[in-house]
């Protein structure tokens, strides 16, 4: 494609040099550049793309898109916009001929729920004959293959090339976690979404965002993108917030709840421990739901994928069988196949909330004890970790403070700022800074009935410790303190 095509658009502040050039593909990194490629320089947390230039012109970039003003003695094409991450979704929309155009998406944003949710509609379409895909925390999904992904929500570049994947793979509809460090950072930007939902939100990415009004305003950045319909959960104090902002826009706008007047809401809820039954209610009728996946919280994103088939006017009978046919989601809220007397769930739960909700779903079954492992990520919002400890301490009967992800800081100090809300409420708890350790303690020392809760990992088979990515594997360490167990009896 011709450079003079791609940036026709873009707001542009000086160009220097020919935009006569034949471009064969657009990078952001100059370690993946190739011989008559666009190179735009994008500042991130820790790098700076402008750094690279010179890089990525000595491997064959024969443009560049900058923001600073870029010296270069060498016949190259140089661009300068006033964003280059807009300027970068521009490019790539344009590259791969606007596939958000040619599919239906469906944006689901939140602090937390989003990959169950998505799941959850995937399963609905799908019961409707869809050809359907998913962009999310766990991966991406094209025609049943699981593709593994860095972010949650790709950079712009990425998703473009991956919305073009689906439209040759003839997906009809995609389901996203739109993030909102995503939203935030243009990421899904030239994004054409049918409908935004959101789930809640609670106290997260504070350390980014620094207000939870900044983090608010990120979110409601997917509603201003949709054409067909808005989805909002009507019992979370914000969703009501969006609802008032979002409902001069002129698209249509679906609430769900069952606290509130809702348009789409659950009576009649029966809390099992394999599940949940309720009875999904509409303006013109109602229909009885049996979810394999136990707590309210499970409710909530029922009803937010039943949302999304009535906006497509899948009838409710599909959208029962869609939503019976999941039988749970990867380290969401997953239970690990033990044999024993005693139960071991998996959960991605990391903020206040999220462990709030798994806890008290575990209570709505256990006969025992309610043993929870978890930690607080290095590098990230350190603001809600003591409130961790508190939520923890006063939802279980005993817990285990250990590392999830330290990254650079230090794993012993995290551990303390966790501990200073647990002690608030209890002095029932350990910490142990090995996670590996920490889970083979739970196990070993459980007792019939217990529940043991593994949280904040979820899916990941990897714990980051300093720069390095070390493989990590709940499960497997599960059996591994099960074999233990074994030989020591």
């Amino acid at each position: 494609m011709k450079l003079l095509d791609l940036i026709k658009e873009l707001d542009i502040i000086s160009i220097n040099g020919n935009t006569d050039l034949e471009i064969d593909e657009i990078q952001h990194d100059s370690r993946k550049i190739k011989k008559n490629s666009l190179f735009v320089a994008l500042e991130g947390f820790t790098v700076d793309g402008h750094k690279y230039i010179t890089q990525a012109v000595d491997s064959g970039a024969c443009a560049v898109i900058a923001k600073k003003n870029i010296n270069l003695d060498r016949d190259v094409t140089i661009i300068r916009v006033n964003n280059t991450r807009i300027a970068l979704a521009k490019v790539a929309s344009t590259f791969y001929d606007e596939p958000s155009k040619k599919l239906g998406i469906i944006g689901v944003t939140g602090t937390n729920g989003k990959t169950t949710t998505t799941y959850l509609i995937d399963a609905v379409f799908k019961a409707e004959g869809k050809n359907v895909g998913i962009i999310g925390s766990i991966g991406n999904i094209i025609n049943g293959k699981l593709y593994k992904s860095k972010n949650t929500t790709p950079e712009s570049l990425e998703l473009q090339k991956i919305l073009n994947q689906m439209v040759e793979s003839k997906v009809e509809i995609c389901t996203m976690e739109a993030s909102s460090h995503a939203l935030e950072l243009h990421r899904v930007d030239y994004c054409e979404f049918d409908i935004g939902v959101f789930t809640n939100l609670t106290v997260d990415h504070l350390d980014y965002h620094k207000t939870l009004e900044n983090y608010l305003n990120a979110k409601i950045k997917l509603f201003y993108k949709t054409n067909k319909c808005n989805i909002i959960n009507i019992d979370d104090e914000y969703g009501e917030v969006i609802v008032k902002e979002i409902s001069k826009l002129g698209v249509k706008v679906l609430t769900y709840g069952i606290e509130k007047d809702a348009d789409i809401y659950a009576t009649n809820i029966e809390y099992r421990g394999e599940g949940v039954k309720f009875r999904l209610n509409t303006p013109n009728d109602s229909i009885d739901i049996t979810m394999n996946m136990p707590g309210l919280f499970t409710v909530y994103n029922a009803l937010a994928a039943a949302c999304c088939g009535i906006a497509y006017n899948i009838s409710l009978p599909t959208i029962k069988k869609g939503l019976e046919l999941i039988k749970g989601v990867a380290g969401r809220f997953e239970t690990v196949p033990t044999n024993r007397d005693f139960t071991v769930i998996i959960d991605s739960a990391h903020t206040p909330d999220s462990l709030k909700k798994a806890l008290e779903t575990i209570e709505q079954f256990a006969k025992g004890r309610r043993i929870i492992v978890f930690g607080a990520g290095g590098d990230r919002d350190r603001s809600k970790r003591a409130a961790m400890g508190e939520i923890v301490a006063k939802n279980s009967d005993f817990c285990i403070i250990t590392s999830d992800n330290p990254r650079t800081e230090n794993p012993e100090r995290i551990i303390q700022e966790v501990e200073r809300g647990v002690k608030k409420v209890s002095n029932n708890y350990v910490s142990i800074i090995d996670r590996r350790e920490a889970i083979k303690y739970a196990i070993k020392n459980s007792k019939t009935n217990d529940v043991i809760l593994l949280a904040g990992k979820g899916h990941e088979n990897y714990i980051i410790i300093g720069r390095e990515k070390k493989p990590f594997n709940e499960r497997e360490i599960v059996m591994e303190a099960l074999c233990e167990l074994d030989e020591g009896n």
